[in-house]
């Protein structure tokens, strides 16, 4: 091979080795970070330490510190006896027991008691309904009893027990005469003076009227005796 210059330096050149460079960024020995020359190791963020490595420093002395005075202060606070706060709580507990229990039994007697009402309201209106549906047929056995038609005969007894099954549900019969004239029960169609009368007073009832109880059905249709 031609050469030019120096024969020493040429033989020097050729018999050197090539240098070769690992330019890796982790040392495959020791596993630890490389960093190039002339550069400082980043700072590690504070946190959790290593896994091995001690906690020191400013950081270790502040947590110290930190858990000192919480041990003193949990060692100032006097925690009951177990026993004292297991009855504590068991009386509480039984009280407040003993509160919902007699809540729930006043609305129970309350719901009772709202039930029982109802339920009798239900029943009287239920009879009072078939009373106010048979109270025509009464007038006709008044009418045909006025025109002797039921003097005698098994018609009679039939109208006589009707009545008489009507009045075990309390049905009463508003029909007397020579009382004084009652807004309540009666309803004048005809007024006419009287003699010897300071108030006014049925003298003659037109139609009977009926009531179950203090439950006014109908009002007797009457005619009024007044004051002369």
């Amino acid at each position: 091979m031609p050469h030019h210059g120096n024969e020493e330096e040429h033989n020097s050149s050729a018999n050197q080795e090539p240098i070769i460079r690992d330019n890796r960024k982790v040392d495959p020995v020791t596993g630890q970070a490389r960093h190039p020359e002339g550069e400082q190791p980043a700072a590690e963020p504070v946190g959790e330490p290593l896994v091995g490595e001690p906690v020191g420093g400013e950081l270790g002395d502040r947590d110290g510190d930190a858990l000192a005075q919480v041990e003193e202060i949990l060692n100032g606070i006097e925690v009951p006896a177990e026993e004292s706060v297991a009855q504590g709580a068991g009386h509480a507990e039984a009280a407040e027991l003993k509160n919902d229990l007699l809540r729930l039994q006043a609305e129970y007697v309350n719901y009772r008691k709202r039930v029982e009402r109802d339920r009798a309201v239900a029943g009287e209106m239920a009879v009072i309904g078939v009373l106010n549906s048979l109270l025509p047929v009464l007038d006709d056995v008044d009418a045909a009893r006025q025109h002797g038609d039921l003097t005698d005969g098994p018609f009679a007894a039939i109208a006589t027990k009707l009545e008489n099954a009507l009045k075990t549900y309390g049905l009463v019969r508003i029909d007397e005469t020579g009382v004084e004239f009652d807004p309540t029960i009666h309803e004048a169609l005809i007024q006419q003076p009287g003699e010897d009368i300071e108030v006014d007073t049925v003298s003659q009832v037109l139609r009977s009227g009926y009531r179950s109880g203090e439950r006014v059905l109908r009002a007797a249709q009457v005619i009024v005796a007044v004051p002369a």
